[in-house]
């Protein structure tokens, strides 16, 4: 695997391939890899012929400038997993490199961020997660890009943007890989306290519980709401 950290750079390591007509799958990640992460790599390796992966921790999308500077980084760590699971090319950008001086442009995606997690997030959030997808695909121009339907909101708004951009690459939604207690990984997951841990579940057991009531033969919307909530608030009260 090759690491590279210039725009340039990178677009020089995919011009053979590029003029070989060669299929590339992109990979965006943020670093602190985890089984998930690897499940896309792992996916794009299957179906293409050359696998980058970025791995840049976007300052633009985080609401605290304490919450990402305790973002999880082990670069070594990353690129060891990447090229395990198939990767052809780490693309590891420094924020200059990202937002050099006099940056001035912003992607903003409306009425699809403004509602769930962009009511506690701000619009800032999405703002970033949009700008820094939009460049990524610019810079590696892949064939197929890959997401995990984990961030099922951040997956319908680049969507969105992919199609009212016009441009030329397919997004491929990938399932969510979850612990054994059916949390959804995530590299945040280390950062819960033990009892924030526990009742991180809650989630994954509403929806379990409504699936096994749809299974059953409930067709209710709202029954199967009924079921899920009271599963969530049962965990929740769990000591």
């Amino acid at each position: 695997m090759r690491t590279v950290r210039a725009v340039e750079e990178l677009r020089s390591a995919l011009a053979p391939a590029r003029r070989e007509d060669r299929r590339i799958g992109l990979v965006p990640t943020m670093g602190a890899l985890h089984d998930g992460h690897i499940s896309l790599i792992r996916r794009a390796r299957r179906e293409c012929d050359v696998v980058v992966v970025s791995l840049f921790v976007n300052p633009a999308q985080f609401d605290e400038h304490a919450d990402l500077e305790r973002y999880p980084r082990d670069e070594r760590r990353d690129g060891e997993l990447a090229s395990q699971a198939g990767a052809d090319i780490l693309f590891a950008p420094t924020v200059d490199e990202m937002y050099p001086a006099g940056f001035a442009t912003s992607v903003e995606v409306l009425g699809l961020t403004e509602r769930l997690e962009g009511v506690s997030r701000g619009a800032e959030h999405f703002r970033g997660v949009s700008t820094v997808v939009t460049k990524l695909l610019g810079m590696a121009q892949p064939d197929v890009a890959y997401f995990g339907q984990k961030d099922a909101q951040q997956l319908v708004v680049i969507r969105r943007l992919v199609a009212d951009l016009n441009l030329a690459v397919r997004v491929q939604a990938c399932p969510t890989v979850r612990e054994r207690d059916g949390l959804a990984m995530s590299s945040r997951n280390a950062r819960l306290a033990p009892a924030e841990r526990a009742r991180a579940v809650a989630l994954s057991e509403a929806l379990r519980a409504a699936a096994q009531r749809a299974g059953e033969g409930e067709r209710s919307a709202e029954a199967l709401l009924d079921v899920a909530c009271a599963a969530m608030l049962a965990s929740w009260s769990t000591p």
